[in-house]
C-alpha cells in the first residue's frame, strides 16, 4: 500500500494538495454539484488538525491551455470557505510572485487555493519547468485526485520529481484499496456488472477481469455486439461490428474459465430514442424487428440479473443497462441499483451514470465505495499503471 498522510508527519510544512475540484458550474458561475469539494474535506481537515500550511490545486473543465472565466477556481474557493467555515485564499494565478508571497506568509492551518491549473498549457503536457515553479517551497506532497491519476500532467506526475515526500490522501488511499480488492484478491462470488453504449470501452476490463470474476453481467448497447457475436438477431439495436470477433474470442475465454457471461433474455425495445415513445417488451422467443432498437433490459433480465447479485460476495458495477437519461428506457437501470444497493455484497460503483443511478435510486447510503474516477477506475480496473499512483511512496 502507498504511504498517506497519516504516515509523515505535516506539522509547519507546507503542502501541495492536489484534488479534484471539477465541479460542474452553471452559466453564472453557481457550483450545481459540490459533492467532489466535499469528499475532500477529510484530508483537508486532517490537514488543518495537524497544523499544516495548505496550498491546494486542481483543474476544472478544458480550458486547453487559456485562461478563460468561465473556468475559474474563484466559485470554488467561496464554497471551499464556506464548508469549512475559515477564510480560504484564492490568488487567481498558479504560479509566479503573488503565489510565492501568499505561500510564503501562510501560518499553520491557512489554505491557498490556486487557479485553475489547466488555464497553462505546461499542465497537460506534463511541462517540468512549470511543475518546478508549482514545487517552489513545497515539504510535502499529498495526491487526494483519484479522477486525474491516469494523466500524466505536470501536477500529478512530473511534480513529485522535486518533492522530497509525496503520499496519498484519504480519498485517494480509499479508491486504491477497494480497487485492488476488485483486480487483485477478490471473494470467490465475484460478480462484474458492465453497461454502456461502447463495447470497446469495456473490453480491457472484461479482460483483465475474466481470471478474477465468477459471473460478468452486461447490458446497454454493447450487449448487441454481443448478441450478434452469439448469432442472435438483434433488429435495429446499435452493434459494433469491428469488435464482434473480439466479443467472440472473450465469450470463448471466459467458457474455458468458467466464468458465466450473462446477457440480456428480453428487451425493451422502441423505433427511436425519444422521451414517452410508444415501447415494446420483447422476450426470449421473439426476435427484435428490423424497425425497432433495444434499449434496455427487460423484466425477465433484472430478474435473472437481480438473482445473481443477491449471491454475490462482491460487486463491481461501471456503465448503465439502457439509454439510462431517458426515463422511458431507465428502469433497468435503476433496479439494478437498487438490486446491488439491497444486496449483502461489497459494492463497489463507478462511472457517471452508475452513480447517477444509484443517486436516482436513493440508494447511495447503501453502497461501500462511490468511485470519484471514471476514467481512472475504468483504467485501474483494466489492470493499467495509473502515473499518479506510481509515483507515491511505499510503505
Amino acid at each position: 500500500m502507498k504511504k498517506n498522510i497519516k504516515d509523515i508527519n505535516v506539522k509547519n510544512k507546507l503542502v501541495f494538495l492536489r484534488v479534484d475540484f471539477n465541479v460542474p458550474l452553471d452559466d453564472k458561475q453557481n457550483i450545481t454539484d459540490d459533492t467532489r469539494i466535499i469528499k475532500s474535506l477529510e484530508t483537508i481537515n486532517y490537514l488543518i488538525e495537524n497544523k499544516a500550511k495548505i496550498v491546494i490545486a486542481s483543474h476544472l473543465g478544458r480550458p486547453k491551455g487559456e485562461v478563460k472565466k468561465e473556468f475559474s477556481l474563484e466559485p470554488v474557493s467561496k464554497r471551499l470557505s464556506e464548508l469549512l467555515k475559515r477564510d480560504v485564499r484564492f490568488v487567481g494565478k498558479t504560479t509566479g510572485k503573488d503565489v510565492e508571497d501568499v505561500k510564503k506568509n501562510l501560518k499553520p492551518g491557512d489554505i491557498l487555493l490556486l487557479e485553475n491549473l489547466r488555464f497553462n498549457p505546461q499542465e497537460t503536457k506534463d511541462g517540468e519547468e512549470y511543475a518546478k515553479e508549482l514545487a517552489k517551497g513545497i515539504e510535502v506532497y499529498v495526491n487526494d485526485a483519484f479522477g486525474a491519476c491516469h494523466r500524466k500532467h505536470a501536477s500529478i506526475h512530473k511534480i513529485t520529481d522535486f518533492i522530497e515526500q509525496k503520499v496519498s490522501g484519504f480519498l485517494l488511499e480509499k479508491e486504491i484499496e477497494f480497487l485492488t480488492m476488485a483486480t487483485e484478491y477478490p471473494p470467490k462470488n465475484y460478480t462484474v456488472i458492465l453497461g454502456g453504449a461502447k463495447v470497446a470501452d469495456k473490453i480491457p476490463i472484461i479482460e483483465n477481469l475474466l481470471n478474477k470474476a465468477k459471473n460478468i453481467l452486461i447490458g446497454g448497447a454493447m450487449a448487441y455486439t454481443f448478441m450478434k457475436a452469439k448469432g442472435i438477431d438483434v433488429g435495429g439495436s446499435r452493434v459494433e461490428e469491428d469488435s464482434i470477433d473480439l466479443c467472440k474470442k472473450i465469450m470463448n475465454d471466459a467458457d474455458k474459465k468458467g466464468v458465466e457471461i450473462h446477457l440480456p433474455v428480453d428487451h425493451i425495445a422502441a423505433i427511436k430514442i425519444e422521451p414517452n415513445i410508444t415501447v415494446r417488451i420483447i422476450s426470449q422467443e421473439i426476435t427484435i424487428p428490423t424497425d425497432m432498437m433495444g434499449l434496455d433490459i427487460g423484466p425477465s433480465t433484472i430478474d435473472e440479473y437481480r438473482h445473481v447479485i443477491e449471491n454475490s460476495e462482491l460487486i463491481v458495477w461501471n456503465g448503465p443497462m439502457g439509454v439510462f437519461e431517458i426515463d422511458t428506457f431507465s428502469s433497468g437501470t435503476i433496479e439494478i441499483a437498487r438490486a446491488i444497493a439491497n444486496s449483502n455484497a461489497i459494492s463497489i460503483i463507478g462511472g457517471g451514470d452508475s452513480v447517477a443511478a444509484i443517486n436516482k435510486a436513493g440508494v447511495s447510503e447503501k453502497i461501500t465505495h462511490i468511485s470519484t474516477g471514471g476514467g481512472a477506475s475504468l483504467e485501474f480496473l483494466s489492470g493499467k499503471n495509473l502515473p499518479g499512483i506510481d509515483v507515491l511512496e511505499e510503505k
